[in-house]
């Protein structure tokens, strides 16, 4: 980081005590119910290199048992003040540059960590192109502006004579110039941009008006034509959506209070006497609020909800994320993979019960060739040959005639079906990840294999899609995309490392989200175990090219040796701590092997007598609930679903039906559902339950199973309204 403009030594260590104090305070109270001793230790880990999954997981004892997202948050904070310390920087060096950094200024600009208010210190000395203002002071007109704007008693009309010459033609001109000066002081005084900003922050409303003559192309947006609502009121999906319809050049966006209030409290700061000076100050107010600090204000607020927003939407699409990374696998099974659809035909692939691809073909079930006998034939001949054991439908085109096929056949022993979300798949299946796992395969049997992999374990088949393309979320295109990027890797992370990986099995693709990894290091281990066969302990990670003492630390708590020399290998018990759990079982005479399999030994144990210094009662906690679980995977185990019987189309739909669907995404506003036919249903949030839900996610999750009530239906717009009350 480097040194604020101004101060002299190159101690680096020293210069981060003196600038960090006031940071400290400042995240400590961000995160609030934390001392500032467990935060300054959460930062001193982050700058040692520790990773979030490793700080909130193995650190317990330094955090104060922080979770993931106040590190996370303090991981943030850090940039934030980071980036804020640059432009300080900046700032003081342009103002000095010009020979105005006063001692005053420098201390109030020092003094700040408000952005905002540090923009408003710089902006009197932001180097500008020509304005109105800069012309009137070249002008000569600036002692006019000063005897108007300190409201001197005199005739401005009469004092305007006096600067009338070859470049000021007329009294009118003398005075326009001497208004457009103080115009551009109320713009850039900063208890007027606050003041505006107060009535702002109250009163702005956001208002849509339909472009003329775009009335067709625009009726998506057709709720927005004559739209208006408080700013401070408006949810974050109404706001994305009248912006998008802005930005497609459909809707006119205002952001704005009604004038009248703010020019009472820009004339109540300015104006302090009533005398002839008074009219024309009136009239710079207007102007400068009309023309400079009203739009400038105007963008601020825009920018302001639209962070409020993006942030909102993000938050929304990374808590859809997470279910769907975590949702519950079928596990190691034989499976056949369905990828449906009428006039191409359905793809069909079958995979081992470690997912690889051992054979593919195409049925014809439906319709316009609808070879149903032959179709199922091919089905009873694969799953037969391969003895299958689960049946992977995808929830696209033809998937619920596909579903009905599947249900009609009788099979020698029970076989599961499952619905499952194929959003994504077409992505994947055209990657270069998908080109290097499958060569000499098409997209669509990509596909197929992506479909069945993603019930088989979801988690590590979405790992290879870019998250914003799995399709549970909304306007995740009109959000700031580098933060939608870091907060959705972030998920994918967590996820990865709190499920814990197989290294044995594990792919490149899962391998680089573990802590402490990366992309390298993932290919390393892939062709290590390649070369050298599956690992038989943590300890031999080591032996892999470029894993370091760091690297290990942070990656091997979340890589799992199934089967290993050591019982410990296959758990969440980081190998820094083997030695307790040795101690522990040494003080019970037995083997740490018995220690995990008998459960009246682990309860003999005494974890106050294993603390010390560094390990104190929370670790040894998780250590013992690791014990009590040895390599189970905390996502459970799917559920097999099918839909309401004889209902294909939104036709068929009456209200009052109850109809069996699966939550397909979640937004503040309700729950999609899927329920068998081509329409998704939508549960508003105001029909989620007999009580009053601010948030959705407090009654659904995604892939969650309901039975929901039909409330209305609208077969024009194609829109089915879905209840979840009594």
């Amino acid at each position: 980081m480097p040194l604020p403009y101004g101060y002299t030594t190159q101690n680096i260590k020293q210069f981060f005590i003196k600038m960090t104090e006031k940071h400290i305070q400042l995240i400590t109270e961000a995160v609030g119910n934390k001392s500032q001793r467990f935060i300054e230790n959460t930062i001193e880990l982050l700058e040692e290199g520790a990773t979030v999954p490793f700080i909130s997981r193995y650190r317990k004892e330094r955090t104060g048992g922080m979770d993931e997202v106040q590190i996370r948050l303090i991981k943030d904070l850090i940039q934030k003040y980071t980036d804020l310390e640059k432009r300080r920087e900046t700032i003081l060096k342009a103002i000095d540059e010009q020979g105005k950094l006063t001692d005053y200024l420098r201390n109030k600009i020092n003094g700040t960590y408000n952005p905002t208010e540090l923009e408003d210190f710089y902006l009197p000395y932001k180097r500008k192109r020509k304005t109105r203002a800069s012309v009137a002071k070249e002008k000569g007109l600036e002692p006019l502006a000063d005897l108007i704007f300190l409201q001197k008693n005199i005739q401005p009309e009469r004092e305007a004579n006096r600067f009338l010459n070859k470049n000021v033609a007329s009294l009118e001109e003398a005075l326009q110039g001497a208004r457009d000066i103080i115009a551009e002081r109320i713009n850039e005084d900063q208890e007027a941009r606050n003041r505006v900003r107060n009535v702002f922050k109250r009163e702005a409303m956001i208002r849509s008006k339909l472009v003329r003559g775009k009335e067709e192309e625009a009726a998506k947006f057709k709720d927005y034509f004559d739209y208006e609502e408080p700013l401070k009121k408006c949810p974050s999906h109404r706001l994305l959506a009248i912006r998008r319809g802005e930005e497609e050049g459909f809707l006119r966006v205002y952001v704005k209070p009604e004038e009248e209030e703010v020019f009472y409290r820009l004339e109540r700061q300015f104006i302090k006497s009533d005398n002839g000076t008074t009219e024309q100050l009136v009239l710079a107010i207007k102007d400068s609020y009309k023309r400079l600090l009203g739009p400038s204000i105007e963008n601020e607020f825009r920018g302001l909800s639209k962070d409020k927003a993006d942030e909102e939407a993000i938050y929304v699409f990374a808590e859809n994320l997470r279910q769907l990374l975590l949702a519950a696998p079928i596990g190691q099974k034989k499976t056949l993979a369905l990828d449906p659809g009428f006039r191409s035909g359905c793809k069909i692939v079958c995979l081992n019960e470690r997912g690889d691809l051992v054979e593919h073909t195409v049925i014809y079930p439906h319709p316009p060739q609808s070879r149903q006998m032959d179709s199922k034939d091919v089905l009873y001949d694969l799953i037969d040959k391969y003895q299958i054991e689960a049946i992977a439908i995808g929830n696209g085109t033809a998937s619920r005639e596909s579903e009905g096929l599947i249900r009609s056949m009788k099979f020698n022993r029970p076989i599961d079906v499952f619905m499952v979300n194929e959003n994504g798949a077409s992505i994947y299946s055209a990657s270069d990840i998908a080109r290097e796992e499958f060569p000499k395969h098409d997209v669509t049997v990509r596909g197929a294999v992506s479909i069945g992999r993603r019930l088989m374990d979801p988690l590590a088949e979405l790992v290879k899609i870019d998250p914003k393309s799995i399709g549970v979320g909304q306007y995740q295109h009109d959000v700031s995309q580098s933060l939608l990027k870091s907060r959705l890797d972030g998920v994918v992370e967590s996820c990865v490392n709190t499920v814990g990986i197989n290294v044995n099995t594990a792919s490149k693709h899962l391998l680089t989200y573990v802590s402490g990894l990366g992309e390298r290091l993932a290919q390393n281990i892939v062709e290590y175990r390649a070369k050298n066969g599956s690992f038989k302990s943590r300890k031999q990670l080591m032996k892999v090219p470029r894993m370091g003492d760091k690297a290990y630390e942070q990656s091997a708590g979340f890589l799992r040796i199934r089967a290993g020399k050591n019982a410990l290998d296959n758990t969440g018990v980081h190998p820094e701590t083997y030695s307790i759990v040795e101690q522990m079982a040494a003080d019970l005479n037995c083997k740490v092997a018995d220690l995990i399999q008998n459960k009246s030994l682990r309860q003999q144990i005494q974890l106050r007598k294993y603390t010390t210094k560094e390990i104190g009662l929370p670790t040894l906690q998780d250590i013992l609930k690791e014990l009590d679980k040895p390599g189970l995977d905390p996502r459970g185990k799917a559920q097999s679903f099918s839909f309401s019987e004889g209902i294909e189309s939104i036709g068929q739909i009456r209200e009052g039906m109850t109809l069996n669907g699966i939550i397909t995404n979640i937004t503040k506003f309700g729950a999609f559902v899927d329920i068998g036919i081509k329409v998704s249903g939508l549960i508003h949030v105001s029909q989620m339950a007999d009580r009053f839900v601010s948030d959705p996610m407090e009654v659904v999750k995604l892939n969650q199973q309901v039975q929901a009530r039909v409330i209305g239906i609208d077969i024009k717009r194609e829109r089915i309204q879905l209840s979840l009350k009594s």
